[in-house]
């Protein structure tokens, strides 16, 4: 009987997916946590709650993937603000555009807006060196497989950039830059073959299955609600608005242009003022 009604569901998925205006929405709930034991006795507890309380909107994010059978866009649900919020100002919607992905042109495109400039990241979608495991879980009414990989990060340090201490002075048009160590991180995911996208959350792809979990290093990434549509029509279109860069060189246009205003700051400080980034 159990497996008569994993074919009958198995037919019936496959039927629904087969239909030519294929189509869904994914929602995401994203939290990241912050290694509060670097500050060591240097800083209260009290005081260190009161920095994860500001930090809130910037660690605590969700998120809308809407995709078809070849491409996606993944982009954050920015709310407005209400009166008297706190936090960083670079953390509320600066620095956060969408991600395109498109498994048929293996192209994937990071739209996002630094310094006032929007930059398009443009990436080659190569295949992923995903280890399918054998564990599963439900999530919601979804069976989920287990698959994990370790990569190297390549987004942006912000808390090397942060990090109080000397720093050699940078001009942004120097193209001599020496490469930082390569910084590795581990990846799970958990996917369901009962909607067979091979898409997910963020820049991650490449299971036979859309992934619905994923924990990248201190974020984790849940779905939250899912919606399959096959009516109407949601054009999922290809970002062609700002400055064609690799990843490599908008990492390196982020960390000199702010490394150049940290410093500003900090020698405006220096002088008898305020200044703190």
């Amino acid at each position: 009987m159990k497996t008569i009604f994993t074919f009958i569901l198995l037919l019936a998925t496959i039927t629904v997916f087969s239909q030519k205006n294929f189509q869904g929405k994914a929602t995401y709930m994203s939290k990241t946590t912050m290694d509060m034991n670097r500050f060591g006795d240097k800083m209260s507890e009290q005081r260190k709650k009161e920095i994860m309380s500001r930090m809130k909107n910037f660690l605590e994010k969700t998120y809308t993937l809407t995709f078809n059978k070849t491409a996606s866009s993944f982009k954050e649900n920015v709310a407005l603000e209400a009166p008297g919020a706190s936090g960083p100002s670079w953390g509320r919607g600066n620095g956060q555009g969408s991600i395109y992905k498109n498994t048929k042109d293996k192209k994937m495109i990071e739209d996002v807006e630094q310094f006032s400039k929007r930059f398009l990241i443009i990436e080659a979608m190569e295949q992923p060196q995903w280890e399918m495991g054998v564990e599963t879980k439900k999530i919601g009414e979804y069976t989920c497989y287990k698959a994990t990989m370790t990569i190297e990060d390549k987004n942006v340090d912000w808390g090397g950039i942060f990090r109080r201490g000397p720093s050699a002075k940078k001009d942004s048009t120097d193209v001599k830059q020496e490469k930082p160590a390569k910084k590795m991180l581990s990846v799970t995911a958990w996917y369901t073959p009962q909607i067979p996208v091979s898409s997910g959350p963020d820049k991650y792809y490449g299971l036979p299955g859309l992934i619905l979990e994923l924990n990248a290093g201190r974020t984790t990434m849940l779905c939250t609600e899912v919606a399959i549509n096959t009516e109407d029509i949601v054009e999922i279109t290809e970002p062609n608005k700002g400055k064609e860069v690799s990843r490599e060189e908008y990492n390196e246009i982020i960390k000199v242009k702010t490394t150049e205003l940290k410093e500003r700051f900090q020698n405006r400080g220096n002088r008898g003022g305020r200044g703190r980034f």
